[in-house]
């Protein structure tokens, strides 16, 4: 793992190399003899990670980064979506500050505004006034807040309705949808205040039935990976889409190229096929021969954050608990290390805690009897993740 966490340090070998140093990276792989690389975040897709893996004849899982940037730039996945006529927001693409500003002040509100580029989950504002979008928009191509991601900019309509997390795995040409997963973006319980990278997650919706599934799949999916093969990008790896279930059909939100955590996090736990034998389809171009099998039942994760996420936060508590848990609680660390043998926190989103059952209530209802058991101070989470009202 790399760099990996005080999660991965139990069950791998932790390595002090940046997921962005593709040579250190690609070295060690050749050296230990990896048999199988498998790609976490974005950026080092962006970077080309794939490419220099696969030219060096070394396994890699994730798409190239040609095939990444349906991800890696908003502007690209906005017009593929637009070329091949899939779902998305009405809205316009801009590379002039001034041209922006002036279609911003003739739109009403709310308006969602994009940087093009990476940004770190954080190249997306939700306005819920003009003047709070011009303030965004300035922000991204005025005072460069995320650098050349904000050299252009889509404005978009603020699609309304039900989100959903639609993931699948692809080779290219087959496509493995996954169940898919619900999470909760803002910071506070009845999703009042800033957003996160996610605050926690459940899988399945209990509005998810398979006709929905058909049609996601019949209308963004394969058309987005048809496409993408269409552009001379042919996507192996897992596609995540973000879409909203607006009254007229489901419109994606964005795409990412990648495993999205918390999602992942629920879904995964409902895979009872072995995941190493989904990604070696992937690579071989075979995933349609690969049988993929899901359990029945339901997951719901939570995620403990630092105190001050999403803003700022101290790091080095030490973290109480983790032996407590019942036996078949999950937890996946994130913002963790290990100092001296002790557990401490190292991030904002430090830990999410899952749980499977026969049931979403189930499911939930063990999650947080759980979750009190862990402790380090100023921790806090949500408790509505998973509530159906």
């Amino acid at each position: 793992m790399a760099p990996g966490n005080a999660g991965t340090a139990q069950i791998a070998q932790n390595l002090d190399i940046s997921p962005g140093d593709i040579d250190s990276l690609l070295k060690i792989a050749k050296e230990k003899g990896i048999d199988l690389t498998v790609v976490g975040p974005e950026a080092p897709l962006a970077e080309g990670i794939v490419d220099r893996f696969q030219d060096s004849g070394m396994a890699i899982f994730g798409p190239t980064r040609k095939a990444a940037e349906i991800e890696s730039s908003k502007v690209f996945a906005r017009e593929l979506m637009e070329k091949y006529n899939i779902p998305r927001a009405r809205g316009a693409i801009f590379s002039s500050y001034d041209e922006a500003k002036e279609y911003l002040k003739q739109q009403t509100a709310p308006i969602v505004v994009k940087a093009d580029g990476l940004a770190a989950g954080k190249g997306v504002t939700v306005a819920e006034s003009i003047p709070q979008a011009l303030e965004a928009l300035a922000n991204i191509m005025e005072a460069r807040a995320f650098g050349s991601a904000g050299d252009r900019v889509i404005i978009e309509e603020c699609l309304v309705g039900r989100e959903i997390s639609f993931i699948a795995f692809s080779d290219g040409i087959s496509i493995a949808p996954m169940v898919p997963a619900c999470d909760y973006k803002r910071i506070y319980d009845g999703d009042v205040g800033p957003n996160t990278g996610g605050m926690g997650s459940y899988s399945p919706p209990y509005f998810y039935s398979p006709s929905l599934a058909n049609e996601i799949n019949e209308t963004i999916i394969k058309p987005a990976v048809t496409a993408m093969a269409s552009e001379g990008r042919v996507y192996q790896g897992v596609l995540y889409a973000g879409l909203m279930l607006t009254a007229n059909g489901p419109k994606v939100l964005e795409f990412n190229a990648r495993f999205g955590d918390p999602e992942t996090q629920v879904v995964l736990p409902l895979l009872k096929t072995d995941l190493v034998d989904i990604i070696l389809g992937v690579i071989g171009g075979n995933l349609d021969q690969v049988n993929i099998e899901w359990s029945k039942g339901a997951c719901v994760g939570v995620v403990i954050a630092s105190g001050g996420y999403p803003d700022g936060y101290q790091k080095g508590f030490p973290i109480y608990g983790l032996n407590d848990l019942d036996t078949d609680i999950i937890v996946f660390h994130a913002g963790t290390k290990l100092e001296s043998g002790q557990v401490v926190t190292n991030g904002g989103r430090v830990l999410t805690v899952a749980a499977t059952a026969g049931s979403l209530n189930e499911a939930r209802k063990r999650v947080y009897a759980n979750l009190p058991r862990i402790r380090f101070d100023g921790c806090h989470y949500r408790r509505d993740i998973a509530e159906i009202k």
